[in-house]
């Protein structure tokens, strides 16, 4: 399923109920599991998410210095180090590297940035097969599909339509237990790791104290992709990095239980650079013989110096798009582009500056209910980042309102008239013995198409206020 230009809300329309049955089952259970585990495992789970964010934040406000701490740590550790100032010049880097070492089988893990720069299309443009060996970007890869959730990219699909998806690629007969489904992808992906020149991985962390990169996955195949090729290209946005290790305990502790439920992740690896040459007596080593790191730019600078610069923070654990009844509704796809949710509705417009128009739309698929900020474990306030871009939408022009769509007008005439305000109140019971499509305004029925409002039970706090107040000689008691 291939995002379209539609809005969110519109295509929200369209989407089978068992896509959108699928995706809440697969939200729902691990905001729940989030929920619990933080409540069991801490005493004050926010004052956790409070740390983590001034870590954070430390970070981003002092990024230079850190940048250059990082990447001495690294050349130390034998790793390579360039920087990328944009998407293209980061894409000519790793063709670059791949070219000076004859690499032309690449084996990757799961990386969001090389989704944000199309990098996969872009190597095999040039000739190199690429593989994608997490689980859920293998089934991406296969369907020709892009991830709809920075943490589960097929949360959109069902075991019947991979079990089919792996019967048309040769992979087995038609065949939906998960387990077969598993081991036939672990025997095809095996051969591709032997097989590989080059492996690539993203960062789930950098710190600078010690260059070591930290990678916390699932399944296992990060370790393979950097332990059987020769070459170790980590791409890395500038903002992965912590400034310590001891920093890494803070976030290890929230990146498992925010994103999935869990304690920690299956494999937390801290790589240290590549296998050293020749390896000490005695010592078994592993790794790659060449490491490579590339740090990508691509509008991250541009965003730290305006009043956006909090959503940098983001640790891409995903919890936001869990618990929001937006993502929920319309699915990752209906965001149409790499980062989906309320980290995306904010995120996305930013990277993506020169198209800002055709994106001003994402900051609007929000209800503003908070959720997002109280489940995100760097506390980044992202209705606030989405209430700003909002205005700068509407005032650069870029988000004016459908046609059709109702006029607030209406709305700010009464919301500033106390008495007429008291008597759309008294009427409004009445709403509830008149269906909706009767309503005699073309634009309130075209709103109500997709919308189903709640009985209206209200109208009775400004009397019970009122008997309440001393002055009405009301009480407090």
């Amino acid at each position: 399923m291939i995002p379209t230009a539609q809005s969110i809300d519109r295509f929200a329309t369209t989407l089978p109920a068992e896509v959108k049955a699928t995706v809440y089952e697969g939200t729902k259970v691990p905001t729940v599991w989030r929920r619990d585990i933080l409540e069991r495992d801490f005493a004050d789970p926010d004052a956790l998410r409070k740390l983590a964010s001034r870590i954070k934040q430390h970070t981003l406000d002092h990024l230079d210095r850190y940048l250059e701490q990082a990447e001495t740590a690294l050349r130390r550790r034998g790793a390579e180090v360039h920087f990328a100032k944009d998407g293209d010049s980061a894409k000519a880097a790793v063709a670059r590297v791949l070219s000076e070492h004859g690499a032309r089988r690449v084996v990757k893990s799961k990386s969001m940035l090389t989704e944000e720069l199309h990098l996969n299309a872009y190597l095999e443009a040039r000739g190199v097969e690429v593989v994608e060996t997490d689980l859920g970007e293998f089934i991406i890869q296969i369907d020709r599909d892009v991830p709809s959730h920075i943490v589960k990219p097929i949360v959109h699909k069902n075991r019947r339509q991979i079990a089919a998806s792996f019967e048309r690629e040769g992979l087995g007969d038609y065949n939906e237990d998960p387990e077969t489904i598993t081991r036939r992808a672990r025997a095809h992906l095996r051969r591709k790791y032997l097989e590989a020149d080059a492996g690539m991985t993203g960062a789930n962390f950098i710190s600078a104290e010690s260059g070591r990169v930290v990678l916390v996955t699932n399944e296992g195949n990060a370790r393979f992709s950097v332990s059987a090729p020769g070459l170790h290209i980590v791409m890395v946005g500038i903002e992965k990095l912590v400034p310590t290790d001891r920093d890494l305990g803070v976030f290890l502790n929230l990146l498992a239980r925010s994103g999935t439920g869990q304690q920690l992740t299956v494999y937390t690896q801290f790589i240290g650079g590549p296998r050293p040459q020749p390896a000490p007596a005695g010592q078994g080593v592993d790794g790659a013989e060449k490491m490579v790191v590339i740090f990508v730019d691509n509008g991250r600078s541009d965003i730290l110096g305006t009043e956006y610069r909090d959503v940098l923070r983001c640790i891409r654990c995903g919890a936001c798009q869990n618990v929001c009844p937006v993502y929920r509704q319309a699915s990752g796809h209906a965001y149409r582009t790499t980062y989906q949710g309320p980290i995306g509705a904010v995120l996305s417009p930013l990277l993506l500056q020169p198209e800002f128009a055709n994106y001003a739309d994402l900051p609007k698929a929000s209800s503003l209910c908070g959720a997002c900020n109280e489940v995100c474990p760097v506390d980044i306030p992202l209705p606030d980042l989405l209430l700003r871009l909002r205005d700068r939408g509407f005032r650069q022009g870029a988000a004016r309102a459908k046609a059709g769509t109702p006029s607030m007008a209406p709305w700010a005439f009464l919301a500033t008239r106390p008495r007429a305000w008291r008597a759309a109140m008294s009427a409004s019971s009445l709403g509830n013995a008149l269906p909706l499509e009767l309503l005699p305004f073309p634009p309130l029925q075209r709103w109500t198409q997709s919308r189903t409002l709640p009985e209206f039970r209200g109208g009775d706090f400004r009397s019970w206020m009122k008997n309440r107040s001393p002055k009405q000689g009301g009480t407090h008691e």
